[in-house]
Parts: structure tokens; sequence; C-alpha cells
């Protein structure tokens, strides 16, 4: 029961530290009450991902925050966590990422190892303990079922998980360079979308310029396809609000006009250009609905 961040500029670099931390509802704030693991997803210059992750909350992670402020990527994913499912490791931290593209998941399900059964070879790409990795690695197979169609496999995996096992919510972002993807499945947990045009306010950010001295907190490479750093720096992004972009997230993380809910079963597919496309890919409840617990400390409206 986590919170989510998708943003894309399409194919122009930016800084996405208003949203991961100057907004009047952050991640950072967010952090707060998912105060388990936090992480950044983004492409470096040569397209690979980047995953910036700990399991630490946000608010309190030194390396979070340095990234937020330093890191530049046309596509950023991010997230905070309140486990549900596997422990507190790196290994179980969000964002993840396979085969090029980086993931992040809200909700959860159970009998995890039946979606194992599923994967054939594909298990092997799965590092930590957490269903969130297990549905991406199915999103994983799919896609190649499906030819390379991201959207078509996010759906695939999303439809046998909802109608085999007892789900409370499979919403997620999957992003590759230049381009994001995002379900909601089913209606429990909230998930915003917000297209802003070129030059539309949001409180001033300055980008950082440099990486703050004694930057050196060790990175490190955790198996195939994970790595971690801590620290990036660059003064060539514009400032986000210069540019059009799009945001997908759990809250409305700003005062903003211009924020919509997806429809339950909703897929949006945002292209380089930013043209945003949508349907209602899973048009029917999962067979086992589960009800978000008592103590879920998120908002879902």
């Amino acid at each position: 029961m986590c919170r989510l961040l998708g943003l894309t500029a399409g194919t122009e670099p930016v800084h996405a530290t208003f949203w991961l931390l100057d907004a009047p509802d952050s991640l950072e704030v967010q952090s707060r009450r998912n105060v388990d693991g936090s992480g950044i997803g983004f492409f470096g210059p040569t397209g690979a991902p980047v995953l910036d992750k700990q399991p630490e909350a946000a608010f309190r992670d030194e390396d979070f925050i340095r990234e937020a402020k330093h890191a530049e990527s046309a596509v950023f994913v991010a997230h905070v966590r309140w486990a549900t499912a596997g422990g507190r490791t790196l290994q179980n931290t969000h964002p993840f990422t396979m085969q090029g593209r980086i993931m992040a998941h809200n909700g959860g399900f159970g009998e995890a190892e039946r979606v194992e059964e599923q994967l054939g070879g594909y298990r092997e790409l799965v590092l930590g303990d957490t269903d969130s990795e297990r549905y991406f690695a199915l999103i994983t197979q799919q896609i190649d079922v499906h030819g390379g169609d991201v959207g078509a496999g996010i759906a695939a995996a999303a439809r046998w998980i909802g109608a085999h096992l007892p789900v409370s919510s499979l919403n997620t972002v999957v992003a590759a360079p230049g381009e994001l993807w995002a379900l909601r499945y089913p209606g429990q947990h909230a998930l915003h979308i917000i297209e802003r045009p070129a030059g539309m306010s949001a409180p001033a950010t300055t980008a950082a310029g440099a990486a703050d001295d004694g930057a050196a907190a060790a990175g490190a490479t955790s198996g195939p396809g994970l790595h971690i750093r801590s620290s990036t720096s660059s003064v060539h992004a514009p400032a986000l609000q210069a540019l059009p972009s799009v945001v997908i997230a759990s809250e409305e993380l700003d005062g903003e006009h211009g924020w919509r809910m997806l429809t339950s079963g909703e897929l949006v597919h945002v292209r380089p250009d930013l043209r945003v496309e949508s349907a209602v890919v899973i048009p029917d409840p999962p067979a086992q609905l589960v009800p978000l617990p008592a103590d879920n400390p998120n908002i879902d409206t």
C-alpha cells in the first residue's frame, strides 16, 4: 500500500525536484506515511535505467533528497513504500528494473507463488520477496509474448492476476526511455494523471548545479539489472515548468486543476511526443477483491 509517481517530459531532460520534494503533497511528504522504503528510477545518457533506492523513508534519506535535486532525465518513476509483502530490504524496495524498463507498483495480491509457476525462465529476473517484483516479471514475460507491446503485456499480466488471485490493487507505472505507461486496477487505490502544458505555473525550484560537497555515499550493484547510484549532478536540465510534461501519481501532488482520476481498468500510454493514449483494458472486477486494510495510511480519493 504505497505511493507512485511517474513523470515524463517526452524527450527533454528535466529535474523532478518539485514533485519529489517541493510540492504540497510531494513524495517526501507522503513518505512520512510510507516509511518502509523510497526510490527514484530514471534513464541515464545512454538510455540505461538508473535506480537510487533504499529501505529508508525518503524524508530522512539523504541520498533520496540529493538524487531528487540532481537527477536529470526525460522520464522518472518514484515510489515510497508501506510494506505489506516482503521484508524491509534493498531488493524489496521499489522501483525495479527488468530488460531496460523501470516499474513500481501500489497495492498487493495473494498467492504470489502461483505467479512464479507462470514465469518459467523469467523467474530469474526476480531478486527479492515481493509480489510486486513477480508482477513485473509477469509483465515482462507478457511483453515478450505480445511482440514487445508494453501496454499489451501490462494488460495481460494484470488480467491473469485479477482472474486467478486475490487482489487489492495492481496499480502500476512502467517506463522506458521517452515513454510511460500506467494502469489503475481495480478502483480501490487512486491513480491520477495531469497533462501540463509549457509554462504552467508551479512554485519555482532551482536545479542544483553540482553534487553536494562530500557526496560520496557508496553506490552498489546487486544482481543483474540492478544499478544503485547515490549521486548525480547536472546544470543542463531546464526548469520543468518551462516544458510540457505529463505526471501520473497516486495523489494529486499540488493545488492545480486538471488532475483526472483514471477509471478502474484504464491503461494510459504517454508517447515521446507526449501524446496520451488511453483505454479501459480490463472492464471486469477481480474475481477475488481484497478490501483495503483498516490501517491504510494513504489518501485514495
